[in-house]
């Protein structure tokens, strides 16, 4: 990804104003708002895509593209 998560203004999921928070999907490289974070955490491939995110961490891939929706 070359843009800073922190340059994001709008949810690349549903364009709305990410004042209140974001965080980086755990499914691909988009910046989420914290209604389409609260939506992706139900999805029942969350905590496969978690747990792969935690793995890649643990082996030093800081830049860990996400497990494709």
């Amino acid at each position: 990804m070359g843009d800073n998560v922190t340059k994001h203004t709008k949810c690349d999921r549903c364009g709305k104003d990410l004042q209140r928070g974001q965080i980086m999907s755990r499914f691909n490289t988009q910046v989420i708002c914290l209604d389409c974070t609260a939506k992706e955490e139900k999805d029942a491939r969350y905590a496969v895509a978690k747990a792969a995110e935690q793995d890649a961490v643990l082996r030093g891939d800081y830049n860990f593209r996400g497990v494709r929706r």
